[in-house]
């Protein structure tokens, strides 16, 4: 059986202790390879009294059939987290791991030391030779995917066209499909402007751009373009499955206003499963013993579930 690769990601931050947290909670039905600072991981699991023993594990070793194993990263010129991620993806393209889970990066302090991705979706894609992996969460109650990410609001206009929108729709819809179990999934279709752009008297993009790509789609099942209250509404009464947003804030503000601390950040399109939190580094109360792990431990059950529904 394939192990689950996690990440655990800034040393410093709350991801060493929120992993070994959401791994102690019980047994796995996979073995874990925990990949990254070997002294933060050894230190994590004493933290939060974690009753198994983390095992040290060498690349090329036989892979090991139940428990929990570290992976250290040697010394090299990249920081540790984004080494581990490097090794990690490149180990569930060579089919070792099963999928991969990644805890907490610090953006703005890899830019500093030279990092060129403005996150772990560019960089995965990259790994991976995706050009536009999707962005998307899931929570209890709410599912969201993003056609644009990281960019200024002044920019996201400019950035929507026919083929991105169509891109992002064709891979929620096939992802939640395949991988989330969820069959012909529906698709909530936010417009950009408030009210879908209300016929044109508040934007012409909803018309323009966004209404004939979603009408080009017959083969899927969309609902759209439509407010983005009237989209969220419809997802939390249970009359669609994916709110799919045009930027960052109108997907995301609802949604961690709702599931924070218990989403789950899953990336789609890249041709391995890999999940990841909701939250940051969290410097302010790493290494306290407080750092909630719901979003860790929720990471992980959808990794596993995609895995299981594909039989890998």
């Amino acid at each position: 059986m394939k192990p689950l690769l996690i990440t655990p990601g800034d040393p410093d931050g709350v991801g060493p202790e929120v992993t070994l947290r959401a791994l102690g909670d019980g047994p796995l039905s996979r073995p874990v390879i925990l990949i990254g600072d070997a002294t933060a991981i050894d230190r994590a699991a004493e933290m939060v009294g974690i009753q198994q023993t983390v095992v040290p594990y060498q690349p090329g070793q036989k892979i090991p059939e139940a428990g929990l194993h570290r992976l250290a990263v040697p010394d090299g010129p990249e920081p540790v987290e984004v080494q581990s991620i490097r090794m990690a993806t490149e180990m569930c393209l060579e089919g070792v791991g099963c999928a991969l889970v990644t805890g907490p990066i610090h953006k703005e302090k890899l830019a500093r030391r030279g990092f060129g991705f403005p996150g772990h979706t560019d960089f995965l894609g990259d790994l991976c030779g995706v050009a536009e992996p999707v962005m998307a969460f899931v929570g209890k109650r709410l599912r969201v995917a993003l056609v644009t990410v990281h960019c200024p609001v002044k920019e996201v206009s400019g950035l929507l066209n026919g083929p991105k929108i169509q891109r992002v729709l064709r891979c929620t819809s096939e992802a939640f499909q395949t991988f989330g179990g969820i069959q012909n999934p529906r698709l909530l279709v936010c417009g950009l402007n408030p009210h879908a752009g209300d016929g044109g008297l508040l934007g012409s993009e909803d018309q323009e751009i966004i209404a004939p790509a979603v009408a080009a789609m017959d083969d899927l099942n969309l609902i759209g373009p439509i407010s983005a209250e009237a989209a969220f509404l419809a997802a939390m009464r249970g009359d669609g499955d994916v709110v799919v947003a045009m930027y960052h804030d109108q997907g995301l503000a609802p949604l961690k206003a709702v599931e924070f601390g218990q989403a789950v950040n899953w990336t789609l399109g890249l041709p391995i499963v890999r999940t990841s939190v909701d939250h940051g580094t969290a410097y302010d109360i790493a290494w306290q013993g407080v750092a909630d792990a719901g979003s860790m431990r929720a990471a992980i059950e959808w990794a596993l579930h995609c895995v299981d529904c594909i039989g890998n």
